[in-house]
């Protein structure tokens, strides 16, 4: 019954769930609606305010863009792909392989949602070397586990609000940074990271499908395709002549000492600030830990290049919600909203309100604060 329920919404999600970036253009119309409605600004007000807001996160879109690239970069590295390689000779059976691929995401996640990657690598290699593996549902294991990155160290708001002149400062809106001592480190996000870690597998282990769609069957016949490796592509890239330019591409040198300057710093900033992790911080080590791994700037270059392949979700669409948020500010709706929050809710109800109304909410919560 469950299995057949999950199924009937498969295909309901199949049919009416709408690409991501509809949502943006969704929200922003409702978003000018409301304003037009609430605060009795005139519609080129309402224009004037969402096109200001529209670069308020070119900063943050920044940071998201090289939180991601960076991690993915970290899980295309050869000592990774040596770990997934010798992981896969474990586990042999897939009611094994779908609970292990969910806590080993989970913990990656908690280090950084680009290592996603990894997991994603690992679950297709135990696909391709055990039988009986449900491929969609083990893609399923797959983003399930990613969800844990919001409890974790990359986790986007925590890491921002920890940043100093983040834009919520700079917009009036915080009046100082808030430590990840009362977010990541709080006694409930660890217990929601402990109940998902044990929940999460137990979960997927009872909604395993009979049906079996193993990788190798959805791949055609003898077109599987074979990415070059890193180290592979970089050497194909040099010259035959021994060229002075080929020499310093190669060189593990240059990237070392820099690595080195890095690595330095990284000791410095927690020898001297503590667990202080904020998101500049994070993107640095994950800089520093591929400049190790992969050894040469060329190499370094073309890992860089692969995990920038999925970034345009973020690229364009950032902007379209600082627009709404610009929208919020500048209209005075998010006042408005906030306002209205507070005279409905009480004691008991305003976290339950808060935590419905997500991210936009959150933005009303800090009007009120102020």
């Amino acid at each position: 019954m469950i299995r057949q329920l999950g199924e009937k919404f498969t295909n309901l999600f199949k049919r009416y769930m709408p690409n991501a970036f509809v949502f943006a253009l969704i929200l922003t119309i409702a978003v000018v609606c409301m304003a037009f409605a609430w605060t009795g600004d005139s519609a080129m007000d309402i224009i004037q305010a969402w096109y200001t807001g529209f670069w308020m996160l070119l900063e943050f879109g920044m940071q998201m863009i090289l939180i991601l690239v960076t991690g993915f970069s970290i899980a295309l590295s050869p000592l990774v792909k040596k770990g997934i390689s010798k992981l896969t000779q474990f586990i042999h059976t897939p009611k094994h392989v779908y609970p292990f691929i969910i806590v080993m995401g989970m913990l990656l996640s908690a280090i950084s949602w680009g290592w996603v990657v990894i997991n994603a690598i690992l679950a297709r290699e135990f696909a391709l070397r055990i039988k009986g593996i449900n491929y969609p549902y083990l893609i399923a294991c797959v983003y399930f586990s990613s969800l844990f990155w919001v409890t974790g160290l990359s986790s986007s708001i925590p890491l921002l609000l920890n940043t100093e002149n983040n834009y919520l400062i700079e917009a009036g809106i915080l009046s100082s940074t808030i430590s990840t001592s009362y977010t990541l480190s709080s006694f409930l996000n660890i217990s929601i990271m402990i109940f998902s870690l044990i929940v999460g597998p137990l979960l997927f282990l009872v909604l395993i499908p009979k049906k079996e769609q193993e990788l190798v069957d959805m791949l055609a016949a003898g077109n599987a395709i074979m990415e070059t490796t890193i180290e592979a592509e970089a050497d194909s890239m040099n010259h035959r002549a021994n060229a002075v330019s080929d020499r310093l591409n190669s060189s593990s040198i240059l990237q070392g000492m820099v690595g080195l300057m890095g690595l330095a710093y990284i000791v410095f900033h927690f020898s001297t600030k503590g667990m202080d992790i904020n998101l500049n911080i994070m993107i640095f080590v994950f800089i520093i830990l591929g400049l190790f791994l992969h050894r040469t700037p060329m190499r370094y270059s073309i890992a860089m290049k692969r995990s920038s392949m999925n970034i345009s979700g973020i690229l364009f669409q950032y902007p379209f919600y600082a627009g709404i948020m610009g929208i919020m500010i500048h209209t005075g709706l998010g006042n408005e909203l906030a306002t209205w929050m507070v005279s409905v809710a009480t004691i008991d109800t305003y976290p339950i309100l808060a935590f419905l109304s997500g991210g936009g909410g959150q933005l009303c919560h800090s009007f009120r604060r102020r």
